[in-house]
């Protein structure tokens, strides 16, 4: 992993995906840690989800909850993850945001009926 330890102190990090043009676009996600693995979540109909899967090259800064960085980014690619992988991820966001990703983001989701899609970040 490298050079990702440097986020292990934020909760929150600046995504930063690529559209088809090239464009830039900033989301501010959660991210949690399991050993040296670097881990964050969405759902399917999320325009980053769409982005990601056009292009899985990103960029993560250690960021505020409202996605102002506070710190110099990383170039890193998202690799989504299923089955067993996919529930290490869940378990470890759970661990690390008790409330927003333990209770609201999977009810949320479940509700809507959205597919939560878990990636691990890989510098």
């Amino acid at each position: 992993m490298g050079t990702l330890s440097s986020l292990r102190d934020t909760k929150t990090v600046l995504l930063t995906t690529y559209k088809r043009d090239g464009t830039a676009v900033d989301t501010p996600v959660s991210i949690a840690f399991d050993g040296d693995r670097a881990f964050f979540r969405s759902y399917d109909k999320a325009w980053k989800t769409k982005r990601l899967r056009n292009n899985p090259s990103v960029k993560v800064a250690p960021a505020t909850l409202k996605g102002a960085a506070t710190g110099p980014a990383i170039d890193a690619r998202a690799i989504l993850l299923d089955g067993a992988e996919a529930k290490l991820a869940a378990r470890a966001l759970a661990r690390r945001h008790r409330v927003l990703q333990a209770v609201v983001v999977p009810v949320t989701h479940r509700l809507a009926r959205y597919q939560t899609m878990h990636y691990e970040l890989v510098a």
